[in-house]
């Protein structure tokens, strides 16, 4: 069992398939939905941003997620997703991403990414971003520049007419060229709407020109996870927080696009 906000290459491709699979092409009904979805997601996550700090228990940012995404409209999506306790995931440090916000206290210094998706109308949001608790040291600030700088570097080739793999070599090569990085494989991008997972997959790696071609009216949920370390990863015995094999730091960043004949549509930015 893993997560709400991305699966494992392999139980990401268990769950499509025991749903029937197939890529979902979004009605502008549907995309509408999905954008009431996504600014209810880019609203909260701009609340929690503006309240963490040293001393908060992850629990309290979890009642206020809940409390948010409630209060605009919104169901939130991970409560309960595959027996998932929380509104939302909280991962620190060394942890990347599912962390189940509790009595961990956040310190200064600290990194925090904070996951989390709603629902409207039976469609989805679903986006991540990580933050600084004070000030970081240098190599940290940096990290946290190449996790965003990737993800847009992916959603750049958010379009039709491109495929899969020209996201997953644009992220990749945007984090190379910033520096020696480990890069997520286990745990990827998905495709999204009615349900929180659908196909396709979205790897953060690989070479372009290959997979899916994209569409007008897919979504995807596009989210890269960068350590500080080497790429390999291991869970914690909570089944579902997934930490670096080293214990480096790690950034995740994430947004939901739908695919245009020009720029992606953002539904989770604000």
């Amino acid at each position: 069992m893993q997560k709400p906000g991305q699966l494992s290459i392999g139980d990401l491709g268990a769950e499509l398939k025991r749903a029937g699979g197939g890529v979902t092409v979004k009605s502008q009904a549907e995309i509408d939905l999905m954008l009431d979805a996504g600014r209810i997601v880019g609203l909260t996550l701009r609340k929690l941003r503006g309240i963490v700090a040293p001393g908060m228990k992850t629990k309290e940012l979890d009642v206020v997620a809940e409390r948010e995404i409630r209060a605009l409209g919104g169901k939130p999506a991970f409560k309960g997703y595959r027996g998932f306790p929380a509104s939302i995931c909280i991962s620190v440090n060394d942890q990347i991403v599912h962390g189940i916000p509790g009595e961990k206290v956040i310190k200064a210094g600290d990194l925090v990414s904070l996951d989390l998706g709603a629902i409207v109308g039976g469609f989805h949001g679903d986006s991540a971003v990580t933050v600084e608790v004070g000030e970081v040291p240098d190599e940290l600030r940096r990290l946290l520049e190449t996790g965003e700088a990737s993800l847009w570097a992916g959603i750049a080739k958010v379009r039709t007419g491109n495929r899969i793999g020209d996201i997953s070599h644009a992220i990749e090569e945007e984090i190379l060229r910033r520096g020696k990085y480990g890069i997520v494989r286990e745990y990827v991008g998905h495709g999204i709407g009615r349900a929180l997972h659908e196909d396709p997959q979205v790897p953060n790696f690989g070479p372009a020109g290959r997979g899916l071609l994209l569409r007008p009216g897919m979504a995807l949920a596009i989210e890269p996870m960068v350590n500080l370390g080497g790429d390999a990863t291991r869970v914690l015995k909570d089944d579902w927080t997934v930490v670096t094999a080293d214990g480096k730091p790690s950034v995740h960043f994430e947004h939901t696009c739908i695919v245009t004949d020009g720029e992606p549509i953002i539904t989770t930015k604000v």
